[in-house]
């Protein structure tokens, strides 16, 4: 090798060792037998040679670009994409409940009418809301959230949450989200009380949602709503629920019969609401919140940066 060779090398060497293995200038003129000045010239001729190109990406650009183009795409009033560290759903569930939380503390005014679903994304939100004072705001949940097992919903505790909040007492749905028969739901909704309840929801201006994929960890497949045939339609056609009611990949619902047992809002009536809020994302939700953005049930979207990736690839 001729020494214009060998110095060549040398520069690639000192490059690699500095850009990808973490050396300093230091260690670097110590390993290649050469002064700490020739390694800093050796970088230097690297970058202008084109060897090493340096980009630099502003994540806070790059993120919003991703939330203009899922606004473009699903007709979204607003969306907010969230960077994660890692992409599993216990990590992602914290960043999108404080990504939520300050949202809501932006969004929220006097007079605002708050309805909210449960789950473990949605207590990952309302354990991070922090107290807003305003004036006449009303908290009310969407959807039965009493389990019949140990799995525990958040129902009770994540309208708990946004009550304290906002100052205000939550009104509570105080009951198993799917019944045995139609009829047994037709007989509670009937109930003044809880239709009054009901209401409240349907007429809330603001609705924060998630949804939830038929997992085996799922909170509402854990809840003993289901007998083994009906888990097994579920997995078949659904591709996750929103409120408790199953739809699939197009937004379209799984099963008409399940539909009529379920206690609380209506899908059709999220897509009326001045803010229907989705929060949701990681590795398992996908093919959900896909369905949820398809059947326009939520017109604002706080996700993570990977899952809006794979949105806008569908």
């Amino acid at each position: 090798m001729n020494e214009e060779n060998d110095k060549r090398q040398k520069m690639i060497e000192a490059a690699r060792m500095y850009y990808q293995l973490d050396y300093n200038q230091e260690e670097i003129a110590r390993e290649l037998n050469v002064s700490r000045p020739t390694v800093s010239r050796f970088l230097q001729q690297a970058k202008a040679a084109g060897i090493v190109q340096i980009k630099i990406v502003d994540p806070v650009a790059d993120h919003q670009d991703r939330a203009e183009q899922l606004e473009r795409r699903f007709g979204l009033k607003k969306a907010v994409v969230a960077a994660v560290p890692k992409y599993e759903d216990t990590i992602v569930k914290s960043f999108l409940g404080e990504a939520a939380a300050e949202y809501l503390n932006d969004l929220v005014k006097d007079g605002d009418s708050i309805a909210v679903t449960w789950g473990t994304t949605l207590y990952e939100v309302a354990l991070r809301l922090k107290s807003r004072h305003v004036k006449g705001v009303r908290v009310v949940q969407l959807n039965g959230g009493v389990s019949h097992s140990e799995v525990d919903t958040y129902a009770y505790e994540i309208a708990q949450l946004f009550g304290k909040a906002f100052h205000t007492a939550p009104y509570h749905i105080p009951l198993p989200a799917i019944v045995d028969h139609a009829v047994v739901k037709r007989t509670i909704e009937a109930d003044r009380h809880i239709r009054n309840i009901l209401n409240m929801g349907k007429d809330a201006n603001i609705a924060v949602i998630t949804v939830g994929a038929p997992t085996a960890d799922s909170v509402l497949m854990g809840a003993n709503y289901f007998t083994d045939e009906e888990i097994a339609m579920i997995r078949s056609r659904g591709a996750g629920d929103i409120c408790s009611r199953f739809i699939d990949i197009n937004g379209q619902l799984c099963s008409e019969e399940l539909n009529e047992r379920t206690i609380g809002i209506d899908l059709e009536e999220l897509r009326h609401k001045e803010h229907s809020i989705l929060v949701a994302g990681g590795p398992s939700k996908i093919d959900a919140v896909l369905g949820a953005l398809r059947g326009k049930y939520a017109n604002t979207l706080i996700t993570d940066y990977v899952t809006a990736g794979h949105l806008l690839e569908s």
